[in-house]
């Protein structure tokens, strides 16, 4: 069936989206890296007017997209309020903070005979970001704002019981003036992950899921000498008083 929309109230199926094509895949790979090489190029000041604006229109959309956080999750529209203006929040704070997060740092060296030693950072490439479903705009933010403010490109792979709130994403962020590629929602397959993964133009894989989820895709990511970044969630009791 692939990614679906499903009222968590009733298990009534409301919207189903095809899962990607390989064509698909590839495709978004292409743009993803082709975006990159000019996104890397870009000021922290045109990075940070797109923040900004992504910030603004998170706030102006807040009941339409707190809307389909509601319908795609079943969580209470107060509680989806305040996720979308979390995540204006954390635009926010990249845009304000980015570059001087982001700054050389001059690093100490015992023998002054040896020269400058510089810390300096470097946009990268693609990044991959896979999601869960419980908080799906803060899920997809956290890490996008901080990429995009470094320089580098994302391809998204979210849960797919939430592809309207991904999708609603994508499109804020082209509104706000990010460039066709810099972020994409792709609604991938795990075996299409694997392909990703590998693919030598992505840098970095982020997860957000469960131990066993991390564990494949901390596997793929070292077999090809990748960067990986991993929140796992356990199965720790909860006495609730």
């Amino acid at each position: 069936m692939g990614y679906a929309t499903t009222n968590p109230y009733t298990n009534e199926v409301l919207k189903t989206f095809p899962y990607a094509t390989d064509a698909e895949v590839d495709a978004a790979l292409d743009k993803a890296y082709v975006s990159f090489l000019t996104w890397r190029r870009t000021s922290f000041d045109e990075r940070t007017q797109v923040l900004l604006r992504a910030a603004e229109l998170a706030r102006a959309r807040k009941g339409t997209l707190a809307g389909l956080n509601t319908l795609e999750t079943g969580k209470i529209f107060f509680e989806s309020l305040w996720e979308v203006e979390s995540i204006a929040q954390i635009f926010e704070y990249y845009a304000r903070n980015g570059e001087r997060l982001l700054a050389p740092e001059r690093l100490p060296v015992d023998d002054p005979m040896a020269g400058d030693a510089m810390l300096v950072y470097e946009p990268l490439g693609i990044v991959y970001e896979i999601e869960p479903w419980n908080v799906p705009f803060f899920q997809i933010v956290r890490p996008l704002a901080a990429q995009l403010m470094a320089g580098n490109t994302v391809i998204l792979k979210h849960a797919s019981n939430v592809p309207q709130c991904s999708a609603a994403m994508e499109q804020l962020m082209k509104d706000a003036g990010l460039p066709e590629g810099v972020f994409t929602n792709l609604y991938a397959t795990h075996a299409q992950s694997d392909r990703i993964i590998a693919d030598p133009r992505v840098c970095g894989v982020t997860l957000t899921g469960s131990e066993a989820a991390g564990a494949k895709v901390a596997a793929q990511a070292g077999l090809h000498v990748k960067k990986s970044v991993l929140e796992l969630g356990g199965s720790d009791a909860m006495l609730v008083l």
